[in-house]
């Protein structure tokens, strides 16, 4: 059996165009069901387990059982602690559960740096699944999501276009969405946003960034390798060069994600929106990845403020709110990797947050003459957009080869 599934093809979530073609396909009775009112639950689970199927077999069947072993083992938490909340709640079982939620992404993500190997436990798109899972056992804590089901949760943490990377829902969102079958006019306009999400994907994945990660990128990076002063101007190549690949890859990839789901009835949250437009990084980092930042600004920021506030850690707010921001960006830092790259990645967004809210406040008390127009807007932009390259080139590990890995 498991030569079998070793021995097929591996199909890569919207790796390439004729991944496409089968899955428009696929879907193409889900969303005629869908025009006439009508949600086919039963077609739409073999269709994902399908795609899903492909996307982990061949050379990546090791991980497919991972994820049927983790799909698994959150299902059992998370319908343990719904269980256990209909009479109790007590903090302690809580953050165990929590804990517990988190255990494996935590094991993922040290085993390289403590065992020197990657986990067996890992798969792609472990970490946005750990998202949706704690998410829901923290919402569940509050009360908000009040019923739950085994089978409704593994739909919600196995959702086909999302299940690699993203956009990270919310539990109640999307079962709310999923359960309300939208009317014919408003499937139309979903379809519709569908369609231009796709192509305007196709336009960021498949051309722009194929031009700024297969034909810009290399070229900078090979001559800033060869060049042999510290620092140079191939440097400034690369950093451009990899943070507008960093975009365009991923949010074409996020737009396809968003485009599939649409046709599937499911209004799955936008992940960018023009991050680049940003006049300062509080604003970058609600236009970036959004749906990263919000689950950590929701279940990260505002919790550890609530806390402290409530147990006076703290006697000075900004220096409660600048805490607060180090811990968050430290903490997504982290999740990326344990590496000295991810971690200064989230060192510097931290203390830009800390810096940017320190500005604000100086500026609105020493600064009330200072003029506010098209010329400030976009020194503004262009200053956040070139710090913002700057720990991108950071995040991207390149300078963890130029200095430390170089033989000139």
């Amino acid at each position: 059996m498991i030569n079998w599934i070793a021995s097929l093809p591996n199909f890569t979530a919207y790796g390439t165009p004729i991944y496409f073609v089968y899955l428009l396909l696929a879907i193409l009775p889900l969303s005629i069901g869908l025009y006439f009112g009508k949600r086919f639950a039963w077609y739409e689970a073999l269709v994902s387990f399908i795609f899903i199927f492909l996307m982990f077999d061949g050379a990546s069947w090791q991980q497919l059982i991972s994820l049927i072993v983790y799909v698994i083992y959150q299902t059992i938490i998370v319908m343990g602690y719904h269980h256990y909340r209909q009479s109790n709640n007590s903090s302690l079982i809580f953050y165990l559960t929590c804990a517990v939620s988190i255990l494996p992404i935590v094991i993922v993500k040290l085993s390289p740096a403590m065992v020197g190997h990657n986990s067996l436990l890992g798969f792609l798109g472990i970490s946005y699944l750990t998202f949706r899972a704690v998410g829901t056992v923290i919402e569940t804590r509050d009360g908000m999501v009040k019923q739950i089901s085994p089978w409704s949760f593994i739909r919600f943490m196995v959702f086909m276009p999302t299940i690699t990377s993203g956009p990270i829902d919310r539990y109640r969102r999307f079962e709310k969405d999923y359960q309300a079958v939208p009317e014919r006019t408003a499937y139309l306009k979903l379809v519709n946003t569908g369609i231009y999400y796709l192509f305007l994907g196709f336009l960021y994945k498949f051309i722009i960034a194929y031009f700024f990660g297969q034909r810009f990128y290399p070229y900078f990076e090979k001559a800033a390798m060869a060049d042999p002063s510290p620092l140079s101007w191939n440097l400034l190549g690369v950093m451009y060069m990899y943070g507008m690949y960093l975009f365009f890859d991923f949010a074409g990839y996020s737009l396809f994600a968003v485009a599939i789901s649409y046709f599937m009835g499911v209004k799955t949250p936008m992940n960018f929106k023009q991050p680049f437009k940003s006049k300062n990084i509080k604003e970058f980092w609600n236009r970036w990845h959004i749906s990263l930042s919000f689950w950590f600004r929701d279940y990260i920021f505002m919790r550890f403020v609530f806390m402290a506030t409530k147990k006076r850690w703290f006697k000075n707010r900004n220096v409660l709110s600048s805490v607060a921001y180090m811990l968050n960006m430290m903490l997504m830092g982290f999740w990326h990797g344990i590496t000295w790259y991810y971690i200064l990645y989230g060192f510097l967004q931290g203390l830009g947050l800390v810096v940017n809210d320190w500005w604000l406040r100086y500026k609105r008390k020493h600064l009330k003459g200072m003029p506010h127009n098209t010329f400030t807007k976009w020194v503004a932009i262009f200053v956040t957009f070139n710090f913002v390259m700057f720990t991108f080139l950071i995040f991207s590990g390149f300078l963890d080869t130029y200095f430390f890995g170089n033989t000139h």
